[in-house]
C-alpha cells in the first residue's frame, strides 16, 4: 500500500484569523482519501520545519495581507528558503496559497501573486482555486457563495478589523479554503500516481 501523500500548510497569523483559514485548508486536504495535512506556523524557523517541508508532496503558503503584501513573518520565511532553492529541494512539488485581510479587497491578489512567484522560483506546480466567482458576479449572488470574493489564483478571505477569529473569516470563506485544500491534495495524488506509473513502465 502506498504511503499517504502529505500536504504542508505553512502560514503566519497576526490575530488568529489566518490560522482558522489554514485549518480549513487542512480539513480540505484530509477529505481526500490518501492525503494527510500538516499545519506549520512559520513564526519560528527550525530544522524540523525544513525537514517536514522537504518531505512533503505539496506546500500551501498562507499569510494575512498587510499593506498590500504578505506579512513580514512570511517574507522572512520566503527569504530563508534560498538554501532550499539552491538545492532544488522543492522542485516538482505542488503549491498553492491563501490570504486574509480586513479589507474586502485589501490588495490580497498581490499577496497571492508573490506566493505563486515564490513557487515558480522553486520549480513547483501551482494549483489555482478552480472556482467561478460568487456573490457580486451576478445580481442573484450571495455572501454564502463559494469564492464570494472572486479570486482565481488562490483562496481569499475577509475578516473585519473589529471582529475576532471566533467569528471571522466567514463560513463561506472557510469553505472556499477547504475547497482549495482538497484541490491541492487531489492534484498531488494524481501527480504521484502518474510518477509511479511512469516508473512502472520504465519511462523514467
Amino acid at each position: 500500500m502506498n504511503e499517504p501523500i502529505r500536504i504542508a500548510i505553512t502560514y503566519s497569523t497576526g490575530y488568529g484569523h489566518t490560522a482558522r483559514q489554514a485549518a480549513a485548508v487542512a480539513a480540505g486536504v484530509e477529505k481526500v482519501p490518501g492525503a494527510k495535512a500538516d499545519l506549520h506556523d512559520i513564526s519560528g524557523l527550525d530544522d524540523s520545519l525544513w525537514e517536514a517541508l522537504n518531505a512533503a508532496d505539496g506546500i500551501v503558503f498562507g499569510s494575512p495581507t498587510y499593506m498590500g503584501n504578505a506579512s513580514a513573518v512570511f517574507q522572512a520565511f520566503a527569504e530563508a528558503t534560498s538554501s532550499v532553492w539552491a538545492a532544488g529541494g522543492w522542485r516538482g512539488k505542488v503549491a498553492s496559497g491563501f490570504t486574509n485581510s480586513s479589507g474586502v479587497n485589501g490588495d490580497k491578489l498581490n499577496t497571492l501573486v508573490n506566493f505563486s512567484v515564490l513557487a515558480a522560483q522553486h520549480g513547483m506546480h501551482w494549483i489555482s482555486l478552480g472556482l467561478a466567482p460568487g456573490w457580486l458576479f451576478t445580481s442573484s449572488g450571495s455572501e454564502e457563495d463559494l469564492n464570494r470574493l472572486g479570486g482565481f489564483l488562490g483562496a481569499m478571505a475577509h475578516s473585519p478589523s473589529d471582529v475576532g477569529p471566533e467569528l471571522a473569516p466567514s463560513a463561506s470563506d472557510l469553505r472556499t479554503a477547504e475547497h482549495l485544500g482538497s484541490r491541492v491534495a487531489q492534484a498531488a495524488l494524481e501527480l504521484a500516481e502518474g510518477r509511479r506509473a511512469l516508473v512502472a513502465t520504465g519511462s523514467v
